[in-house]
C-alpha cells in the first residue's frame, strides 16, 4: 500500500519516483505533449498520474489556481479504460446551493417547484466515464453526504425518485483550498475528505518548478504562434532573467496569457525588458524583504513567526518540505519550530 499525503508521511507522487509501469505509447506522448516540464517535483506528480490513470481509484488533485488541475484530470481520463466515455466537468464554485443537488444527481418532473421537466444529473451523464468536480471545496455542506454515499456505494438518488440507481462514474476532484483546514473549521465533511483523499496528486506552483519556465515559455509561444499564424518573438537574456525572478502568482495560466500578449504585440521581434508589462519590471514583495524597516513600536517576533509558519503550511496544504522552502528554512528547523509553538499541519 502506498503512503498518502498525511502529516509526516511521503506523498504518493514522491513514493512513485523511480517506479516503472508499462505505458501505452499514446499515453506517454499525451503527458509529454500537454503537461510540459522536467523539474523533479512536477515529474513525480506526472509519473503518479500515469499510474493512477490505469485504475479506477478516486483522485484528489491539489494545487494553486492556474497550475493545470483540469488538464491533469483530463489526461488521467484520456488514458484510462473510460477514455471512450464522457469526461464531464462541473465547477462546484459556480453551483447555486439551491440547485447543487439537482445538478449533480438529477430530478424528476414535479419533484420541486420549478422542476417542469426531467433532468439528468451530471453523475448519470458521465456514466461509464469520469466526472471532474472542480473546486470541490466549494460544494455545499448539504450535498456532501449524498456525494459521500455515491463514492462509497455507487448508488445515485435522483430527486423525486423513491429508489436509488447504480451508476458507473469515476470521480476526480480538485481544489486550490486547504481541505484539511476547512474540515477542521466545520466547512467540509471529514468522512468525505478522507473518501476523496484516497490518492492525492499535488501540482507544484510554477515558481517551484526550477527550469520548467523556459520550456513552457518557448513551447506555449510556438503553439500560439501557429494558432494565430504569426512569427514568434524572441526573448533576450536580460528578459529571461526578469521572467525567472517574477513569482507567477497565476501560474501556467498566467504564463500562457503572457505569451499570447507578447506574441500579439511583438510578433517577430526581440523582447527586451522595456517591452515587458509594468509588473515584470517592478521588484516583487519577496525581493523587498531585505528592505523591511522595523516599526517604532517594534514587533512581537514570536507571534509573527507563528503566523508565517501557519500561512506557509496553509499555502502548501500541510506539506512541510514545501512550507520550509517558502520560509527559507530546512525541514528539520521547521519541524523544531512547529513543535516549539505546538503548531499542527
Amino acid at each position: 500500500m502506498c503512503p498518502t499525503h498525511h502529516s509526516g508521511t511521503v506523498r504518493f507522487d514522491e513514493w512513485c519516483v523511480g517506479r516503472t509501469l508499462p505505458l501505452h505509447k499514446t499515453m506517454a506522448n499525451f503527458f509529454e505533449n500537454h503537461l510540459l516540464g522536467h523539474s523533479g517535483e512536477f515529474s513525480a506528480v506526472i509519473r503518479a498520474a500515469q499510474i493512477v490513470a490505469v485504475t479506477d481509484v478516486t483522485t484528489l488533485i491539489l494545487g494553486e489556481s492556474g497550475t493545470g488541475k483540469e488538464l491533469l484530470a483530463r489526461a488521467i481520463h484520456e488514458h484510462s479504460r473510460r477514455a471512450q466515455h464522457p469526461f464531464i466537468i462541473i465547477n462546484c464554485a459556480a453551483l447555486p446551493e439551491s440547485l447543487a443537488e439537482s445538478e449533480l444527481f438529477g430530478h424528476r418532473k414535479g419533484a420541486f417547484t420549478g422542476a417542469v421537466t426531467h433532468q439528468l444529473g451530471r453523475i448519470q451523464a458521465a456514466n461509464g466515464g469520469t466526472l471532474f468536480l472542480d473546486e470541490v471545496g466549494e460544494l455545499p455542506l448539504a450535498v456532501q453526504p449524498k456525494l459521500l454515499r455515491f463514492l462509497e456505494s455507487g448508488e445515485c438518488q435522483v430527486i423525486g425518485k423513491t429508489h436509488s440507481e447504480r451508476v458507473n462514474t469515476r470521480i476526480i476532484a480538485a481544489t486550490h483550498r486547504n481541505l484539511r483546514a476547512q474540515m477542521q473549521a466545520g466547512q467540509f465533511r471529514e468522512d468525505l475528505y478522507y473518501r476523496l483523499h484516497v490518492v492525492p496528486l499535488e501540482l507544484p506552483p510554477l515558481r517551484q518548478r526550477g527550469g520548467d519556465l523556459e520550456i513552457l515559455l518557448h513551447t506555449l509561444t510556438e503553439q500560439l504562434a501557429q494558432h494565430h499564424q504569426l512569427t514568434p518573438p524572441r526573448y533576450s537574456a536580460a528578459t529571461l532573467r526578469l521572467l525567472h525572478r517574477y513569482p507567477w502568482p497565476g501560474n501556467v495560466r498566467e504564463l500562457r496569457n503572457f505569451c499570447e500578449r507578447i506574441l500579439i504585440l511583438g510578433s517577430g521581434q526581440t523582447i527586451e525588458p522595456t517591452n515587458l508589462p509594468f509588473e515584470f519590471q517592478t521588484p516583487q514583495p519577496a525581493a523587498l524583504a531585505k528592505d523591511f524597516i522595523l516599526p517604532e513600536m517594534g514587533v512581537d517576533l514570536e507571534s509573527l513567526e507563528i503566523q508565517m509558519i501557519r500561512q506557509a503550511l496553509a499555502k502548501t496544504y500541510g506539506n512541510r518540505s514545501q512550507a520550509a522552502r517558502l520560509l527559507g528554512l530546512t525541514r528539520d528547523t521547521l519541524l523544531y519550530r512547529m513543535k516549539k509553538y505546538a503548531i499542527e499541519a
